[in-house]
């Protein structure tokens, strides 16, 4: 069955965009990231314009992060008051992060920006992941201790230090202000949540435990990620509802199956299942930025 979104200005079969928003949807419950990370390429992937792509994924990040939150609040794995810091300093990321999409877009730069912005984040991101977990679970192998989650860096010391009991944390308010801040750029010009980005953070630099790190990334997705929908609305005009009304349908279902499941899952577990998935979507990306086309464009004279 074909479905014609008009921003996209193409048909597409909807039971192949529910299907990937109800997977997509699955993995935001589960690792706690909104799934723009894996959704926007896949939507390139099947033809949907990249600028069109990361604006409408932005939109239903919104609605599964909505779902995978509600379900960890539940549980009580959500620490509000980090939450608060990383909203409020998301928002305005993703606010620069419009701005400089508009900018790229008008210069016709956009495309192969998104690309290699995917290619090295993720790259960087699922190896430093898979490392790290890898490590962990051999020395749960070996019955070895899994020694700590972060070292104490220079930014541990700056002032304007703020407690946040859920986490059992005391730290500067400057450090996780300026990942939001970061992630908040990076959602507005990649259509991500910025989770593959954010969760590592959390965890190795902020210190935080896993189990709450899911709950409070997809509670500051929530914001980043709506208010990206509004600016690119309003300022590109590349948001296609129809489109993003059929991933969320999927989107919504899935994340409520995965957040189960990664409640049954141990934190090293989950972070190599994430990498994983993070490097093979940057393979997928890098061979199509670096392999020529099939039909590479040509010139040639016609006589007669």
């Amino acid at each position: 069955m074909e479905i014609y979104l008009p921003i996209a200005e193409i048909s597409m079969n909807i039971v192949l965009l529910l299907g990937l928003g109800l997977v997509v949807g699955f993995l935001s419950g589960m690792f706690g990231t909104g799934g723009g990370f894996l959704m926007t390429p896949l939507l390139i992937f099947i033809g949907v314009p990249p600028p069109v792509a990361v604006a409408t994924e932005a939109n239903q990040i919104t609605a599964a992060s909505v779902s995978g939150f509600l379900a960890h609040w539940r549980r009580g794995n959500v620490d509000l008051r980090m939450g608060a810091v990383l909203v409020v300093s998301g928002v305005i990321g993703s606010g620069m992060g419009v701005l400089l999409f508009r900018k790229l877009r008008q210069i016709g730069q956009i495309d192969e920006f998104i690309s290699i912005l995917f290619v090295v984040f993720l790259g960087a991101v699922g190896i430093l992941m898979a490392a790290e977990s890898g490590r962990s679970i051999i020395r749960r192998w070996k019955g070895r201790s899994p020694g700590r989650m972060h070292a104490h860096y220079w930014v541990h010391g700056l002032p304007f230090k703020m407690r946040f009991r859920k986490s059992k944390l005391y730290i500067s308010v400057l450090v996780p202000a300026g990942i939001g801040l970061f992630v908040g750029v990076l959602s507005a010009v990649m259509g991500v949540g910025g989770g593959f980005i954010m969760i590592p953070a959390m965890i190795y630099i902020l210190g935080m435990p896993t189990s709450i790190v899911v709950g409070t990334s997809l509670f500051q997705i929530i914001f980043v990620t709506a208010n990206s929908t509004l600016l690119h609305a309003g300022t590109n005009q590349t948001v296609d509802i129809i489109l993003a009304l059929v991933l969320l349908l999927g989107a919504v279902v899935g994340a409520q199956f995965g957040s189960r499941l990664g409640a049954r899952l141990r934190g090293e577990e989950l972070r190599i299942l994430l990498a994983i998935l993070v490097l093979l979507v940057c393979a997928k990306l890098a061979h199509d930025l670096l392999v020529a086309p099939l039909d590479p464009y040509s010139l040639s004279l016609v006589f007669g």
